[in-house]
């Protein structure tokens, strides 16, 4: 990864895809926005100071990467090889200059390297030592990940830089605190730093990574079998190193009578955003996107409008993107603008955006895959059925095709157009969990 100097730091977009036209007497307006952000020599808003690093300035990242040691990481004796392996693999794609540190969990968290509330500076003396110390990992103990994650806040908030970023891996369920502990350790850490989590093995609980993803805005997956982890945690590693703008915010402005229904990330993962909105002045509302590399993601926004008369058109919502600046003001780095038209064109007012269209129908997948799969848990066969049914049909329509995939282990798919399925007697757990920690990745529109 090449350090971005000024002439090519970050540059953000806002691309607005909805249909304006609505009906008489229609008050809910429906926009996608594509948020992109790319490498230098584009037009657009330059990132300020705070959030940028110059080639040959050290670059502007933490990073603590959080494992497993609990007992149970020596069933099988492969695992704990895994991790190992993983985190050594992880350090070798440190870059120079960052700031790193290694956590052992258990019931207790405890520093690994560099030690002594440290962090320690990549380069090739700290990352042959940091190896070397992995080498003394054992398994022995319980699972306490709060007790991980408030050790990790505690290292990366010691370093004088803008991007903060964790690895989390586990092999079992949190099982030595209780889950308000857990919870009250992720909201401690929320907006703090970022956070990837990765459960290994089948033995851990989907919706415990799923949430301190969720919660730190990180990505979650499975590895079932541990000889992946290394090809995985290089590729997290890679993929944090990338991160160039830290603490982006989706800025929402509406008019006086309007108000903010929901938002939710809908690509490359659904994502629920309307509960962490933070008010940002007179009817403003900052919803946190983390940090940002060279990527695009998609915002489904959903605005309540005033009524209006046959003709009247308004500015129903605002997009902004922002980043922090030190002295606590905002700078801009794009927008876009969310707008409303009342016609009696019945042709104009009913056509559904298609971008609209297809990330409603995600958002949707997400969701029916999760009760399905809850159902089939709770023995509720003909609930699983139809749940997963649809699941199969709106993966199909979308063309979703690493969904159907899954899906297609825990269903026989006799129909995927009409949604007609049987469940499998004999599901692989693994194939399960899969599908359930993948439920809410989405493919873009077709072009």
């Amino acid at each position: 990864m090449a350090n971005f100097s000024k002439s090519n730091v970050p540059q953000f977009s806002v691309d607005v895809y909805q249909n304006e036209y609505m009906a008489e007497g229609a008050r809910e307006v429906n926009a996608i926005a594509t948020v992109t952000s790319t490498g230098g020599g584009t037009v657009g808003s330059a990132v300020s100071a705070p959030h940028l690093y110059s080639v040959g300035q050290t670059p502007d990242a933490a990073v603590a990467i959080m494992v497993d040691c609990s007992g149970s990481m020596d069933y099988p004796p492969t695992k704990m090889r895994g991790a190992r392996d993983a985190t050594s693999a992880a350090i070798d794609a440190v870059r120079d200059g960052v700031h790193f540190a290694v956590i052992g969990g258990t019931h207790v968290a405890k520093e690994v390297y560099p030690g002594n509330g440290r962090l320690a500076v990549a380069d090739a003396q700290t990352r042959g030592q940091a190896k070397q110390a992995l080498r003394k990992l054992s398994a022995g103990g319980g699972t306490a990940i709060g007790t991980w994650l408030r050790l990790a806040d505690r290292l990366l908030s010691s370093a004088d830089v803008s991007i903060r970023h964790g690895i989390v891996l586990t092999d079992g369920r949190n099982e030595h605190e209780s889950p308000e502990d857990l919870q009250a350790s992720l909201d401690a850490c929320a907006g703090r730093f970022t956070c990837d989590a990765r459960g290994v093995g089948t033995d851990w609980e989907v919706k415990e990574v799923t949430g301190i993803a969720s919660a730190l805005l990180g990505t979650a997956d499975i590895v079932a079998d541990p000889a992946g982890l290394s090809a995985d945690f290089t590729q997290m590693m890679e993929a944090a190193m990338g991160k160039e703008v830290a603490d982006v915010s989706l800025r929402l402005w509406t008019p006086m009578g309007a108000e903010i229904k929901f938002v939710k990330q809908v690509a490359p993962t659904v994502e629920e955003l309307t509960g962490r909105r933070t008010e940002a002045g007179p009817r403003a509302g900052d919803y946190p996107t983390g940090s940002w590399g060279d990527e695009s993601r998609d915002y489904h926004i959903c605005v309540e409008v005033p009524n209006a008369e046959l003709g009247q058109e308004m500015l129903a919502a605002r997009v902004s993107l922002i980043v922090p600046q030190p002295d606590g003001s905002a700078q801009t780095l794009s927008q876009g603008l969310v707008r409303a038209v009342w016609t009696d064109d019945m042709a104009a007012s009913t056509s559904i955006n298609p971008q609209v269209a297809h990330y409603t129908g995600q958002a949707e997948l997400a969701q029916v895959i999760q009760q399905g799969l809850d159902a089939r848990k709770s023995g509720d066969m003909d609930g699983a059925t139809a749940k997963l049914g649809r699941a199969v049909q709106l993966a199909s329509a979308s063309g979703n095709e690493d969904t159907a995939k899954l899906l297609s282990k825990v269903v026989d798919v006799v129909d995927a157009v009409a949604g007609t399925v049987r469940l499998k007697a004999r599901v692989a757990e693994a194939d399960e969990m899969t599908l359930e920690t993948r439920s809410t990745k989405t493919v873009r529109v077709k072009k």
